[in-house]
């Protein structure tokens, strides 16, 4: 029954896009990193992405981690500045324990700019986070 189905909240797991300086390209690159801030592992993490509005919609990309140990982060994907000025949604799932966990974070368009930098979490730098 559906009222037996447990949908755990999920805290301490983050995305976030950081702007890089690429030295073999040299150039400044958009990157997306899931970044886990618990005190636990998470384990079997799947990254399904896509961008859309009401007229266009991307590729759907998926990503797999096997394992992304407690207090660390992990690139997820290469951003285009093209897809800025779309919803770009990012739903995650993830085992802690025994237990799974499933979440999705938006990037709401045009949100994907310099003047919306704040710190990330463990990364020493700034970038755009979504909790």
């Amino acid at each position: 029954m559906k009222r037996d189905i447990e949908i755990p909240k999920v805290e301490g797991v983050y995305m976030a896009v950081v702007q890089e300086y690429n030295d073999i390209y040299k150039t400044d690159d958009w990157n997306v990193y899931i970044i886990n801030d618990k005190d636990v592992d998470l384990e079997m993490i799947l990254i399904v992405s896509r961008g859309y509005d009401a007229d266009r919609e991307t590729s759907t990309m998926r990503h797999k981690l096997a394992k992304l140990p407690a207090k660390s982060y992990a690139k997820a994907e290469w951003m285009q500045e093209d897809v800025f000025e779309l919803n770009n949604e990012f739903r995650v799932t993830f085992f802690e324990g025994n237990k799974m966990y499933d979440k999705k974070y938006l990037f709401r368009k045009n949100t994907i700019n310099k003047n919306a930098f704040q710190p990330i979490p463990l990364m020493n730098t700034k970038g755009i986070l979504v909790k």
